[in-house]
């Protein structure tokens, strides 16, 4: 159990910031042995600038151990299944070529994740995954799981406003970064209740199954044909659960629109499976690399030297170091 301190614990959902280093600065920028490092500079310089606008005393960097979890295909197939590169297995047992599945990720940025994770273990700031699972899962189990700090999740995706809380205490708070760090916004109940229209005493679950109705194409969910943001808010403003809202389309004397009612029947076997999907795991079997309390010096500063050097990261991780010094 972590030491309760003054400052919030951040969750950053480490793929989806790298990602957005990687495409918002240019690949022109390069190692000294022409390694492409854009990805690497700017996901350091997003840790330096996180730490010197939120002072955290706990900072966990989550990673995607499965992107696409075989109990979320199993019950959406088509989840996320656009995003899908099919590579060739050549071990495959029978001695054919297999092909299997991998997120379709640039050719430069992989190896960039390799550095950042050694970036991370030279500076000593705690990673965190979980077998079979997603980052969101990880963010899910740690935000609803803390009772000490108050709890600032960091990513570009806005599923994860469903985590949103005031009570029980502590606060979790949602960054969003998906216009960029220096249009970020903190989500909190009240943010997402008058964004969406849904319950603000009930926010982050009430967008969750919001986002059941409504479908996310970026994720392969086709959502209750006819149904978007507003409608699907009022349904759940109304019924409290898609549970309850399946329920009430099923009875017949239920008050239901019948227009509704039989939008909501077609789509019934979507509904029943995707809520699973779509609601992130709250209590997965979440491992860290190490204590998840941000150090004001790096655990190995020799190593870490090195690799900035290495990595032409010198002036990312400078400031890096000083974000965590003056916290």
């Amino acid at each position: 159990m972590s030491t309760p301190a003054a400052g919030p614990l951040l969750l950053l959902d480490g793929a989806s910031l790298w990602f957005r280093a990687f495409y918002g600065i240019p690949e022109k920028i390069t190692a000294p042995d022409g390694r492409p490092v854009n990805a690497l500079r700017g996901f350091t310089d997003m840790i330096a600038a996180l730490t010197k606008q939120h002072s955290p005393s706990r900072l966990v960097v989550c990673l995607d151990l499965d992107w696409r979890p075989q109990f979320r295909v199993d019950l959406i197939p088509s989840y996320k299944a656009h995003r899908v590169a099919e590579t060739v297995d050549v071990a495959a047992l029978d001695g054919h070529a297999a092909a299997v599945e991998a997120e379709e990720v640039p050719d430069t940025l992989t190896p960039q994740v390799d550095m950042i994770m050694e970036m991370l273990e030279a500076a000593g700031i705690a990673t965190a995954g979980a077998e079979g699972l997603e980052a969101d899962d990880v963010i899910g189990t740690l935000a609803t799981t803390e009772t000490d700090s108050e709890v600032i999740v960091v990513s570009g995706d806005r599923d994860l406003l469903q985590l949103v809380r005031d009570t029980p205490t502590p606060p979790v708070r949602v960054f969003y970064v998906g216009r960029g760090l220096s249009k970020a916004e903190l989500w909190g109940p009240a943010e997402v209740s008058a964004k969406y229209g849904v319950p603000e005493e009930n926010a982050g679950p009430a967008y969750a199954d919001m986002a059941t109705l409504r479908g996310d194409a970026s994720d392969g969910l086709p959502g209750v044909a006819g149904v978007g943001d507003k409608s699907a808010a009022q349904l759940i403003t109304r019924y409290g659960t898609v549970e309850a809202l399946r329920a009430a389309a099923a009875d017949p004397d239920s008050d239901l629109a019948k227009g509704v009612r039989a939008k909501l029947l077609a789509a019934d076997d979507y509904l029943k499976a995707a809520a699973p999907v779509v609601r992130v795991v709250r209590d997965a079997d979440v491992e860290l690399s190490g204590p998840d309390l941000l150090p004001r010096t790096p655990a190995d500063p020799d190593r870490l030297n090195a690799l900035a050097v290495a990595y032409n990261a010198e002036s990312p991780v400078k400031r890096l170091l000083s974000a965590m010094a003056k916290r």
